[in-house]
């Protein structure tokens, strides 16, 4: 089931994350991603499974932090695909709580 076309089209709307500038297409290839967003699917695996709904924006976005930090730093141990599926579900998240 993929995401309502609401959520694909919000993410635009919605403030920036952390309040800083991720590259256009890191934030592009997230929001392409989204069409295939399954909550009960990835969630789990990227927060862990358990995770309160109140709780879910603000575990991904500190998660999503950690990983611009090392992004930019330059880590060797950064994930491109990591921190695209984070994206993801944060942009996903974030538009499905819009609504």
């Amino acid at each position: 089931m993929s995401a309502p076309a609401t959520a694909r089209l919000l993410p635009d709307a919605l403030p920036p994350l952390g309040g800083t500038r991720r590259p256009r297409l890191l934030i592009a290839a997230a929001r392409h991603g989204m069409e295939d967003y399954r909550r009960t699917r990835d969630l789990p695996r990227l927060i862990g499974p358990g995770i309160a709904a109140a709780e879910v924006i603000d575990r991904l976005a500190a998660l999503e932090e950690r990983l611009e930090d090392s992004r930019r730093a330059g880590d060797p141990g950064w994930s491109c695909l990591r921190h695209v599926e984070v994206l993801i579900a944060l942009l996903a998240e974030r538009a499905l709580h819009a609504e």
